[in-house]
């Protein structure tokens, strides 16, 4: 909106406004825009929601000491894709269809979660959506983002091509195209790429949400990984920094670089109050809503099979409470004390504070080697 007022508009007439044209100070201010909204907006809502008797109802099978949380607000959520949606608004330029597409991704994950939060809230139990109609409703979500990429596709502005990791020159179409010779059997074509996209951003939105188990670990975690997306869509759309790390250059995507910085600032906003002790919990409306925008910006940026390094501390804990679910059906045992894994660590005797800690390191060892492998082709 500020793009298209300030520069679009006022600067032919007021030439100091073709600052606004730049991309990089665009999302330093989006950013700080993102920031000022989670630490100044924080407390009133913080306060509505304890007035709304907003709290969070703890598992009983989970670790004792969680119980001493219970009633602390959640949906905090809400705060953070604010922070993220308005500064977006504000800075990039609306006519790209790329913000768009992850602007309204991070609105219907955040629309999930919030129904199940709100669930949760009416049935005065840790109980929401139930596990089939939020993995339904997330598919259909995520098969919708896939089917605007193959329209995308179509018209030359998108590719159904993957970038794999420490490889040059092997780039697997995931389209048959075999298939689009037939009108009637176009769409079908894409079934492996549609497939792949929804079943990527439904597991990076169900891993966030496993994560966010203690104070500050998923949001920590996530601004990691928003930190290594901003770098990736920052030089996806460069034309020397694409073409010197043999990246596909998509010129587009650039104007991600403002979402992605404004999802970084506005998660540090939020974790302001959300530090161990935390005054407020995001629920399942922030950690759904911040996995969905993190698959689908790297779904965007072509980045899908760097999406495990980028979020690894994620993969860990989803395939934690894979693997804890499957070997206690096949052999009546458990691999871990308790899943996710987070939960496995508290219960050997590490503090809270120490479990976060070493998870935000993890985190961040993930994210700089998931930088690296762009060099290392």
């Amino acid at each position: 909106m500020l793009y298209w007022l300030l520069y679009q508009k006022l600067f032919p007439y007021f030439s100091p406004f073709r600052i606004f044209r730049y991309l990089t100070f665009r999302t330093v201010f989006a950013s700080l825009t993102a920031l000022f909204i989670g630490l100044i907006v924080g407390p009133s809502v913080i306060r509505q929601l304890r007035e709304f008797q907003i709290g969070q109802y703890i598992r009983e099978e989970g670790p004792a000491a969680h119980q001493k949380k219970a009633g602390t607000p959640t949906m905090g959520g809400v705060l953070i894709t604010i922070a993220i949606i308005i500064p977006t608004l504000l800075w990039s330029d609306l006519t790209n269809k790329y913000v768009w597409i992850a602007v309204i991704s991070t609105l219907c994950f955040a629309a999930i979660g919030f129904a199940d939060d709100y669930l949760k809230i009416v049935h005065h139990r840790n109980l929401g959506l139930t596990g089939r109609s939020k993995l339904l409703l997330q598919f259909l979500v995520s098969i919708i983002i896939a089917i605007v990429l193959v329209m995308l596709q179509a018209t030359g502005q998108y590719s159904t091509r993957l970038i794999v990791p420490f490889v040059k020159r092997f780039h697997p179409d995931l389209a048959i195209a075999a298939l689009q010779n037939y009108p009637h059997l176009w769409l079908f074509s894409f079934l492996p790429f549609i497939v792949f996209v929804a079943l990527v951003i439904v597991f990076s939105s169900n891993a966030v949400n496993l994560t966010d188990g203690l104070d500050g670990l998923a949001i920590g975690c996530t601004i990691i990984a928003a930190g290594a997306l901003t770098v990736l869509t920052y030089i996806s759309g460069h034309a020397i920094f694409a073409g010197y790390l043999e990246l596909q250059r998509m010129p587009q995507v650039a104007e991600l670089t403002i979402f992605c910085g404004a999802m970084v600032w506005a998660r540090i906003g939020f974790l302001w109050y959300n530090a161990h002790p935390a005054e407020v919990f995001m629920g399942d409306v922030g950690s759904l809503a911040l996995g969905g925008a993190i698959a689908t910006v790297a779904v965007l940026i072509k980045q899908e099979l760097l999406l495990p390094f980028i979020g690894g501390v994620f993969v860990l804990e989803a395939i934690s409470v894979i693997l804890q679910v499957g070997s206690y059906k096949l052999r009546k045992k458990r691999i871990f004390k308790m899943a996710p894994l987070h939960h496995h660590f508290e219960l050997m005797g590490w503090s809270e504070s120490k479990v976060i800690t070493r998870f935000w390191i993890a985190a961040l060892v993930f994210a700089l080697f998931a930088l690296t492998t762009l060099k290392l082709r």
